[in-house]
């Protein structure tokens, strides 16, 4: 039984995240570099750890939920970034990964810093294209939102303006210290390691859905990215998957 096509669509769903080769020959790509220092807050409808990371299937029958960056230092280009947020919300369709449903997801909605200015706003709006679910569904908005974090001793609280909250705290390893998840197959360079741990809640009340979960996945990281990692990550992606093209060609063996 062949087991390469389920890592196959852990790629090509990588490649639509990044927006590379599948986009027009003619489409302009922004050149303007880019980096960001900071901390990563993310949380869905998941029992932890979340699956999805490993292409697959949810604990329920849609998998829903969000990541919100926290800029400690960031730049693009000559604005500067630092003490902003970001964040994005998206649901898998029943019964899929949320790798396999890449381009057919429910919804994916961004939420950008309301404090930021329109050149912090627009250059915000451009790395979460590069970075934050770009090209999973058709059913998208932009909104424009304060976006604020607590932290009261263990426990995160993120609020996403008027439409979303979760908290979260991490859990306790086996041999002491936080669990951490390296590299699982749907990393990114934003997902290279974080922490493993459980909402205490989470509600969201946009794009249609009145969600109300606990003790679902939570996942805390530090990160420190720039367009050239995006870039690099991208491209040797596409070169796996002209390898795995080659390898499914007729008359090639296979194991």
């Amino acid at each position: 039984m062949k087991t390469r096509f389920p890592f196959a669509c852990t790629l090509a769903a990588c490649l639509l995240i990044l927006n590379t080769p599948v986009r027009g020959a003619n489409e302009p790509k922004d050149k303007t570099p880019w980096k960001l220092t900071g901390q990563l807050e993310e949380a869905c409808s998941c029992d932890a750890a979340c699956p999805c990371w490993f292409n697959s299937k949810p604990t329920k029958m849609t998998c829903g939920g969000g990541q919100v960056l926290f800029i400690e230092k960031g730049n693009y280009g000559k604005v500067k970034l630092d003490g902003l947020a970001v964040a994005t919300m998206g649901q898998s369709p029943e019964g899929q990964t949320m790798m396999e449903s890449y381009g057919n997801w429910n919804f994916a909605y961004y939420y950008i810093d309301e404090k930021a200015n329109p050149e912090q706003r627009k250059a915000l709006e451009t790395i979460a294209g590069a970075m934050l679910t770009p090209g999973v569904s058709k059913k998208t908005e932009t909104r424009y939102v304060p976006i604020t974090r607590r932290i009261d001793g263990k426990e995160h609280q993120i609020t996403i303006g008027q439409y979303g909250t979760f908290h979260g705290h991490l859990i306790e390893g086996g041999m002491g210290g936080s669990p951490k998840i390296t590299n699982p197959p749907g990393a990114d360079p934003l997902h290279r390691e974080y922490a493993q741990g459980r909402t205490t809640k989470m509600t969201y009340n946009d794009a249609d859905q009145n969600w109300s979960w606990s003790n679902s996945n939570y996942m805390l990281g530090t990160f420190t990215v720039d367009n050239v990692q995006y870039e690099k990550f991208a491209a040797g992606l596409a070169q796996k998957m002209e390898q795995m093209k080659g390898e499914k060609a007729p008359g090639k063996k296979q194991e």
